[in-house]
């Protein structure tokens, strides 16, 4: 059986219209809406999955909050990268246990979580010290203390270059700031033979930039390529079957690619 939920859960309250409410439970709290209320206290102690009753009779659905629902819903000062790109950007930089990345463009903390829960650690270079902050709140609030303590937020401009670190070069880097393409000629001297890089950036002029500047050294990278992720849902109802008659189509470009160091190994 699953824990139940206590005091300090982040949770959602999903209505009969499938609206979703993102709530920290607190022992004297109460979830407000249109409806009446609900008190924390009818859901502290309750299982995963629990129905509660609001005090004008509306019903909802209490759950644990996945990873995708919690980047929906989650506190946010700048604009997350969106579900639909977060699992294509994991896989294409093929983030795994133990790999060191390199992330420049923290933001809220939406693709960190991702790679943390794949369990990277992750060295992340912010302008902002107002993002830093949120996106390390939301690591925490979310993923717990191991991974807060793989991911180390550093406030810097990685246009201007980037630190090796102390225990050795990243295994990968993906990027998700205006200018990636002024990051990629420092990437070589930071990362191992073979990383992966992934840069996002929301329009195709941007993702052309990117390919430019690794073709500017073309002997160091292989495998590039730039993509994007449409999303499109399905209508079934009975025998009324058919897409739905909205998609989230574009939300960015994915360029990849991988590195290939002087003096690597020849077959």
């Amino acid at each position: 059986m699953g824990r139940h939920f206590a005091a300090g859960d982040r949770v959602l309250f999903v209505d009969v219209k499938e609206r979703r409410y993102l709530v920290t439970l607190e022992p004297t709290g109460e979830f407000h809406s249109h409806a009446g209320f609900v008190p924390h206290s009818a859901v502290i102690g309750a299982p995963d999955g629990v129905t509660v009753e609001s005090t004008k009779g509306a019903r909802y659905v209490v759950l644990r909050p996945t990873l995708e629902d919690f980047v929906l819903e989650m506190p946010r000062g700048a604009q997350v990268i969106y579900p639909k790109d977060l699992a294509p950007i994991v896989m294409l930089a093929d983030i795994g246990p133990g790999h060191l990345v390199f992330e420049s463009g923290v933001g809220s903390g939406a693709l960190s979580m991702t790679m943390l829960r794949a369990g990277a650690r992750i060295i992340g270079y912010e302008l902002r010290e107002d993002f830093a902050q949120r996106a390390k709140k939301n690591v925490a609030s979310f993923l717990g203390d191991d991974a807060s303590a793989r991911f180390d937020v550093v406030i810097r401009d990685s246009y201007l270059g980037i630190d090796v670190p102390a225990s050795g070069r990243f295994d990968r880097a993906v990027l998700d700031l205006p200018e990636p393409w002024q990051v990629v000629p420092h990437l070589s001297g930071v990362m191992q033979s073979g990383g992966v890089m992934v840069a996002y950036t929301p329009s195709i002029t941007q993702a052309v930039k990117v390919r430019e500047a690794l073709s500017r050294h073309r002997g160091q990278w292989v495998g590039m390529r730039t993509l994007e992720v449409l999303h499109r849902t399905w209508h079934i109802e009975g025998e009324s079957v058919r897409p739905d008659h909205r998609m989230v189509a574009h939300t960015g470009f994915l360029t990849t690619a991988r590195l290939l160091l002087p003096g690597g190994p020849t077959v």
